[in-house]
């Protein structure tokens, strides 16, 4: 990649740093969208919620990133939690993109975050970047959260869907509460375990996400997912195998909806990704395969 200018949202999160590292590490100067008042030339103000964006500090980017939003998995999702997070992705995306397309000289390409959770419940049917939207929460909040890009498309600047599936990291997500579980021999499988687990290593997501920043013919939806999904019962297999302990425990349907209410059901649905577009382009996984992703993390 040329040096460029590039502007994250959600810079503090687990994709967000380990982005940041990586562009500054290769000299690009990273500005970052900051929740309070900027404190030097590589902070921006932003409020996403309030739908204020502070565009003079994206003056000269030629990459705008939004990869905020509040956690999925963080609390649990009462109806007041589904606000928050409809509202810090769908508000925050529709106010980045409108302050992209009112600058004189809009960046070159607007990379914005989505997720698999677009699809829905997919079984053990095999989908890519082509299938329609699910049903229930998930879904039709990925549809709100991509469609609020509009005007960036809409003033011609490239515009990218990430749709990030699980990320195998130590430091957060999903993963950073299962690496304990499984570290202190408390680890199994969710339900029976048969529903399909889409992930990728956060080095592959991070790669992929460059990919996309870069590359001017990609544009539209990309699955950020690695090439074969798994199911949950061959993911548990695998940590106990790379981490030597065993996975001796079920946690049945009921009790993982009693404790975690209408988020069960994506915890317990199957959704099986593939990354059809990023594989036409000739994207390369550095770690393909859920043991290496695991212990890369």
């Amino acid at each position: 990649m040329e040096r460029m200018r590039i502007a994250v949202a959600g810079a503090s999160g687990l994709i967000g740093s380990a982005l940041v590292r990586s562009l500054t590490a290769d000299g690009h100067e990273v500005v970052r969208l900051v929740r309070r008042a900027a404190a030097g030339p590589d902070e921006v103000c932003w409020d996403p919620v309030g739908q204020y964006v502070d565009a003079g500090g994206l003056t000269g980017c030629a990459a705008v990133v939004n990869l905020a939003g509040a956690g999925i998995g963080d609390r649990r999702w009462t109806p007041s939690y589904k606000r928050v997070l409809r509202d810090s992705r769908v508000l925050g995306t529709a106010a980045l993109a409108e302050a992209v397309a009112a600058l004189p000289e809009p960046p070159r390409v607007f990379v914005s975050g989505s997720a698999i959770g677009i699809y829905g419940d997919t079984g053990d049917r095999t989908v890519d970047e082509g299938a329609p939207p699910g049903d229930g929460f998930l879904p039709s909040l990925c549809v709100e959260w991509e469609e609020a890009a509009a005007p960036a498309q809409e003033a011609g600047v490239r515009t990218v869907f990430a749709r990030t599936g699980l990320v195998v990291a130590r430091g957060g997500g999903a993963w950073g509460r299962l690496f304990p579980l499984f570290r202190a021999g408390l680890g199994g499988r969710l339900g029976d375990g048969r529903q399909y687990w889409s992930y990728i290593s956060l080095h592959d997501e991070v790669a992929a996400l460059r990919r996309l920043i870069d590359d001017g013919t990609l544009s539209g939806p990309f699955n950020l997912t690695a090439p074969q999904p798994l199911t949950n019962r061959e993911i548990t297999a695998a940590m106990a195998r790379v981490l030597h302990r065993p996975a001796p425990f079920a946690v049945p349907a009921p009790v993982l909806r009693a404790v975690l209410g209408d988020m069960a059901g994506d915890v317990l649905a199957g959704q099986r990704v593939v990354p059809r577009r990023l594989l036409e382009a000739g994207f390369r996984f550095a770690f393909p395969g859920i043991e290496e992703a695991i212990r890369a993390a």
